[in-house]
């Protein structure tokens, strides 16, 4: 049953405020329409069946109303039971992460982030909310994804949300079947209304840069002397680096102002306006908005457009016709980094010497950069089309509904930034998905203690993914940025790395031209029944049973079944009917099985061809010689026969109470979730040239416990008035198996060990630092000193922890430590009101996280970052910058082979923990501020907005939420800001 089939069922009751009734059978209690009830407050007696739990782990909008936020991540996080949300940069606009109950595999690249993301649903219509990471295919890095790689979610308009919901019930999870496996967001926008109403929600504000503390030559030198004093030969000391060579060279050793160039204050400010009319069979609501946030360093920003419409009609008596469409644009003003520029145009310059601190220099490179051009912008829509028909006790419900987005980007570096290299690209891509459902439903009253319901329906989706990327290098002219037909002509000459034109024109050469085209298609089929019953409205059950086919599952298990059921007990009404005390007790359990649908299309062919072949072997250039190849996937891995559906199954209980007419409401869930049969890469087929197998097999099992409390502590007679909750999630989570029965495996930097938690680090034990040559190991049998890489160990060398014994060090010699994603995490928010003013804060936490320091480990690593030109020797202008603590350091000897500073040790794992008090608002009600005669006065609120107050953390680096995905702190999130905004609400 839709929301708006209950929305038009008491719809007119009341004719003089034509405003809609939500009626619930009680069967419906767990069905999946439960998420899109009105929602409760404590205090307020429920609607029969209502769930105390979904009541207690929605987010209102009074908790992100006046929260200046750019994405849907940063109104969730802290505010849910069992969300965690990463935001590894403060640039406004950029790619966040969700997950709920922990991460259901290894993540281990940007494709199991991808599949680790939970389902989007607004208004029933499940939404694409993140880019198809299928573009990293061509990309040797995964720093950002081609295009424009903005976030999804910043789409949505705040001012239309009207209540999220993380949803916990198996069966309302089930509705949305093998999309909803890693859980379900539920956003409900606010509806319709026969009332005619305008209002306005406008703030304006100023985001702060952080206080930073800027280093020079002299500085940078001052750091290196004990290295060179204590281990440097004469011929080390006399390459240092030209740019620190001599101390009267102004460009390194003058002011370091560069910070007056890079951060700056940025203003931020939003204005929304919607309208609602109509009458009792027919009304709307329409809103426009635009928001700007400006970030505080490197020129960055994002600016959305929104626009919606919904419609509600009944033509008919037994007709209900709903409508919706929701508009966005966003133009988003990406930063600088010359990393991120490198890893995507492939080119490398010379990168020993860093951009200079003096603002002066740093100017003459930003005017350069000027001359370059960065259009970044993102279209999406979404919307359905809802047909409600009652015929008796039987609805039948019709809904066509789509999401589209679309991303675009146009680059162009000139060769002043290069060494006279230019490059140009151009991106666009899209996500579209249809969605056509079908349902009939029938109410059944055996008798007057009893309800049963039953429900049959289809659903069809199809996704598409598809992108064209075209790039060039080395144009004929800075001034022409497109490749002309004609091309230019002349001589190459690769000694000055330019071209000498005689003739012709044109813009870039063909053969240094390239274009890349995929497209990924997905296509879901999906048939349910579901059953609801229940008993004097104390005993609830209900069972969804449906099927699912994908397109991208092999055609011998095209088909996955799932079963979901889920049970609740009113034990108020058996026990404590007639409890002052006691208003609610609700215990509830349930059991769901939810297959994964895979996002790749490759696992639906079998063994197949790809082209990879490229000099240098690099996966980007699709050609050899510019000719089209055909080679089998010796890199990417053998993809065989055979390959089921991978599944999660979950099981869940837990109790809900309210006490003393709900003024103290708790709830604690308990949850244990499994994903199996996944697909995992492993070792196989290597006497056939294959580095790997794509197998499935892997499992991973999380669980833990929700809880929520929330209460109104004072009396509600109080003129002061307080409200105070606290969510907070316990999650572990642990390898249950790997493909083909191994017990252990290594990938990159991380140990996949059956029984160990997945998001744990693969580190070597730092216990010090040799300083004589009688500490260090000697074998006994060989006389050989410890070593590692077949290089033994000296003095000035970091003491690493030879676990078996050996004398080598290797990965057997490495331990699994820490956690990147954290055991408890969670928010403590508390409202305040006397009279007409309001007080509110709200805190964020997460506990036992650990994070890698990277930034500090190439800082200490200084010797080998300058002697590679690769992108690890990248230095951008924060590289003045003074971050971290250098007194935790050892001073090892930089010039060793050993690698002192390598980040694989223990000896740059912190802690991670932190508190935050993300928001304080101070508003006032200006109530009737202007009387008419119908009594009701003109709504007037004005607020004041601090974000981002403060952060207590034992970690040494900035912040320490700005770590990647694999819990890395590579110095490269820029800071999330402090925010000073005001704001009024006016309501006509």
């Amino acid at each position: 049953m839709s929301f708006f089939a209950c929305f038009f069922q008491g719809y007119g009751k009341n004719k003089s405020k034509a405003s809609p009734v939500f009626l619930r059978h009680y069967t419906d209690s767990l069905s999946a329409d439960s998420a899109e009830r009105e929602i409760n407050v404590p205090g307020k007696k429920r609607s029969l069946g209502d769930s105390l739990q979904n009541v207690l782990n929605s987010v209102k909008p009074a908790q992100f109303d006046y929260f200046p936020g750019v994405s849907l991540q940063q109104y969730l996080k802290g505010q849910a039971a069992g969300v965690y949300v990463q935001e590894p940069n403060g640039e406004p606009g950029t790619e966040q992460n969700i997950f709920i109950h922990g991460a259901s595999m290894p993540i281990l690249s940007a494709q199991d982030l991808f599949n680790s993301q939970p389902l989007v649903v607004i208004d029933g219509v499940p939404i694409i909310s993140k880019d198809h990471p299928f573009a990293y295919d061509i990309q040797y890095y995964d720093f950002n994804r081609i295009g424009s790689a903005t976030n999804l979610l910043a789409g949505i308009q705040p001012e239309n949300i009207a209540s999220i919901q993380v949803l916990t019930d198996p069966v309302e999870i089930a509705k949305y079947g093998a999309r909803a496996t890693n859980g379900v967001i539920y956003i409900k926008t606010k509806p319709s209304s026969g009332n005619r109403q305008i209002s306005i929600n406008s703030y304006f504000g100023l985001a702060t840069p952080p206080t930073v503390t800027t280093i020079n030559g002299a500085s940078e030198n001052k750091f290196r002397a004990p290295f060179y004093q204590r281990y440097a030969t004469f011929e080390q000391t006399q390459n240092i680096p030209s740019y620190l060579s001599d101390s009267l060279y102004n460009i390194y050793y003058g002011p370091s102002n560069w910070t007056d160039l890079y951060y700056k204050k940025s203003l931020v400010y939003g204005i929304d306006a919607n309208a609602t009319g109509g009458n009792s069979r027919s009304n709307f609501r329409v809103s426009l908005g635009n928001q700007r946030s400006g970030g505080v360093a490197d020129g960055t920003g994002v600016d959305r457009y929104s626009a919606a419409f919904i419609m509600n009609m009944i033509p008919l008596k037994w007709l209900n016709v709903s409508t919706s469409i929701n508009a966005s644009q966003i133009v988003r003003e990406r930063n600088k980094y010359m990393r991120d520029r490198y890893a995507e145009i492939r080119y490398f310059p010379n990168l020993v010497n860093p951009p200079a601190p003096n603002k002066e220099y740093f100017g003459k490179y930003l005017r350069e950069y000027d001359k370059s051009f960065d259009k970044n912008r993102n279209n999406l829509i979404n919307g359905y089309l809802n047909v409600d028909l009652t015929f008796g006790k039987f609805l039948v419900n019709s809904k066509l509904a789509v999401d589209y987005s679309e991303g675009y980007r146009d680059v162009f570096y000139p060769s002043t930034l290069m060494e006279t290299n230019s490059y140009v690209s151009n991106y666009f891509g899209y996500n579209q998905r249809l969605l056509a459902e079908n349902s009939i439903s029938y109410d059944l009253t055996p008798n007057k203690q009893s309800n049963l319901s039953f429900e049959v329906g289809q659903s069809l989706q199809w996704d598409t993914y598809q992108y064209s990327y075209g790039n060039a290098y080395r144009g004929s002219s800075d001034y022409i940025k497109i490749n002309l037909l004609t091309e230019p002509t002349g001589n190459y000459t690769p000694a000055v790395f330019t071209y000498n034109l005689v003739g012709g024109v044109g813009g870039f050469l063909n053969s240094l031209t390239y274009r890349y085209l995929d497209r990924v298609k997905n296509n879901l089929a999906s048939f349910y029944g579901k059953s609801s019953y229940s008993y004097k409205d104390k005993y609830f059950l209900s069972v969804m049973l449906r099927e699912d086919a994908s397109s991208t599952a092999q055609p011998t298990s095209r088909w996955f079944f799932s079963p979901a059921v889920s049970a609740k007990w009113n034990a108020k009404k058996d026990f404590f009917k007639n409890s002052k005390v006691i208003s609610d007790l609700d215990f509830n359990g349930g059991y769901s099985r939810l297959g994964r649908v895979q996002t790749d299309d490759k696992f639906s062919a079998g063994p197949q061809y790809t082209i990879d072949i490229g000099y240098s072997g690099e996966a980007r250039i699709g050609s050899f010689s510019n000719n089209a190849t055909l080679n089998r996937p010796y890199s990417t891995g053998w993809i065989g026969y055979d390959i089921p559906w991978a599944y999660s199954e979950q099981i869940n209980a837990g109790v809900s109470v309210g006490l003393w007419n709900n003024r103290l409401t708790s709830s604690i869930q308990f949850y244990s979730k499994s994903d199996k049969d996944q697909i995992l890469g492993i070792p196989a087929y290597a006497e056939y040239g294959y580095e790997r197998s794509l197998a499935a097999g892997l499992g991973v099992n999380n669980k833990g416990v929700d809880v929520i409390i929330s209460g109104n502590p004072l009396n509600s007679s109080n003129k002061l008035k307080w409200t105070s909750s606290i969510n907070l999630n316990f999650n572990k989570n642990k390898l249950l198996a790997l493909p083909g029965g191994y017990q252990e495996l290594s990938i990159g930097n991380k140990l996949l060990k059956v029984g160990e938690p997945i998001d744990s680090y693969w580190l070597y034990v730092n216990e010090g630092i040799y300083t004589s040559e009688s500490q260090i190991p000697v074998n006994p049998s060989t006389g050989n000193k410890l070593s590692i890489e077949s290089i033994q160990f000296d003095v000035g060398d970091p003491k690493w922890k030879d676990i078996n014994g050996d004398f080598i060090l290797d990965n057997r010699d490495k331990v699994l430590k820490g956690h990147t994603l954290p055991v408890v995490a969670g928010g403590f928010t508390n409202d305040l009101s006397f009279k007409r003013a309001s007080l509110s804060f709200n805190f964020y936490f997460n506990l036992g996280r650990d994070i890698i320091n990277e930034e500090m480990s190439r800082r200490f690593d200084f010797v080998n970052n300058q002697s590679v030109n690769d992108i690890t020797s990248v230095k951008e202008v924060t590289f003045w910058e003074k971050r971290g603590d250098y007194s935790k350091y050892p001073i090892y000897n930089p010039w060793s082979g050993v690698i002192p500073y390598r980040a694989d040790q223990d000896l740059f794992l912190e802690n991670g923990a932190f508190v935050k008090l993300r928001a304080v608002t101070f508003g006032y009600d200006f109530i009737d501020v202007l009387k008419r005669k119908s009594n009701k006065g003109t709504h007037l609120r004005g607020y004041v907005t601090v974000n981002n107050v403060f952060t207590l953390t034992p970690y040494s680096g900035r912040d320490p939420e700005l770590v990647n995905y694999a819990g890395y702190d590579t110095g490269y999130g820029l800071a999330i800001p402090r925010t000073f905004t005001m704001g009024f609400k006016y309501t006509l």
